[in-house]
């Protein structure tokens, strides 16, 4: 179960998020799942489509197992997932 804890340690995949801020305002207001993940994207499947989304630009909102909402500042996560466990 993914919580605030743990959230930065663990893989973003299967999520639902919210672009909450970017640096690129037609992203702000995008909600979806996370479909991927890299070291510098979040893949985000919305509306039937596949959404890349630069972490270093953006402020994500994650909704968590438990039914909160957790911002996250996206140049914060800017590792891999396997890294991040060791960086965060």
């Amino acid at each position: 179960m993914i919580d605030r804890k743990n959230l930065l340690f663990s893989t973003f995949i299967g999520l639902d998020v919210e672009i909450s801020n970017s640096s690129q305002r037609k992203l702000v207001g995008l909600k979806g799942k996370v479909v991927d993940e890299t070291k510098n994207l979040l893949i985000i499947e919305a509306h039937g489509k596949d959404v890349r989304v630069p972490k270093v630009s953006a402020t994500f909102r994650f909704t968590l197992d438990d039914g909160d909402k957790l911002d996250v500042d996206g140049s914060k996560i800017t590792f891999r997932p396997h890294e991040r466990a060791k960086k965060v």
